[in-house]
């Protein structure tokens, strides 16, 4: 098997823990949105997302809606995108810090200095996946990364999805290699031609599928798909 010319990622559950999204990011933008609303409701950026959410759900007061969103951790785009502006708040004033799992920041240097390309493709906005790898916890890594798709792109089920962000990336399907912790979204990304690979972590609970290939972490990627090693 040739090594991937890219390695496209998903994030919680791959490369950082469930529970950071859940028990961190999550709670900090529904504690958030009020007073995030009242300060910035009436700027165009977050003017705009407030009209998405009216047209997305018709006749429910907005904030209600974007609660029972968040309630429901429903993979709406107003929602995503709100919720990333919120964090980037809490980002920028060092608030929040972006976790990963101490294996992740290693390999993707050592890959990107091997001139494969990196990518995101994650539910959470491209600006909140942005800030997550500008702020992590090892330091800025954006620099490493060529690509960031969020679910504008389609549903991280739907194998269209795929064959668009390889399309974006100039690259062919067979070329790239996906990394998820959710079987669904590798059976979608397979049937449009990429290369899976299971993150089997056992700090998240992940069940291996059986389906796709399996890695409890990311050296273990670099040894099934030849990749090199940090």
């Amino acid at each position: 098997m040739a090594a991937p010319a890219c390695v496209l990622m998903d994030i919680e559950g791959t490369t950082s823990a469930i529970a950071f999204v859940k028990e961190t990011l999550f709670p900090f933008a529904e504690a958030e949105l009020d007073a995030f609303l009242d300060a910035h409701g009436r700027e165009p950026e977050v003017a705009a997302i407030l009209e998405e959410v009216r047209a997305t759900a018709p006749g429910e007061e907005p904030r209600a809606a974007l609660r029972r969103w968040m309630a429901e951790d429903a993979k709406v785009t107003p929602l995503k995108t709100l919720q990333g502006l919120i964090w980037r708040a809490g980002f920028e004033d060092g608030r929040l810090k972006g976790h990963l799992w101490p294996d992740v920041a290693p390999c993707l240097r050592a890959w990107h200095a091997a001139g494969v390309r990196l990518a995101i493709y994650s539910s959470g906005s491209v600006a909140a996946q942005r800030l997550l790898f500008g702020h992590s916890v090892a330091g800025d890594l954006t620099p490493l990364l060529s690509g960031f798709f969020d679910t504008r792109v389609g549903g991280k089920r739907e194998a269209a999805s795929y064959a668009a962000i390889t399309a974006a990336l100039g690259l062919d399907a067979g070329a790239v290699l996906f990394l998820s912790d959710v079987a669904e979204e590798l059976d979608a990304a397979r049937e449009a031609g990429l290369m899976t690979c299971q993150l089997v972590r056992a700090a998240d609970g992940t069940r291996a599928s059986g389906r796709h290939a399996e890695a409890a972490d990311f050296p273990a990627v670099a040894r099934l798909h030849g990749l090199p090693a940090a």
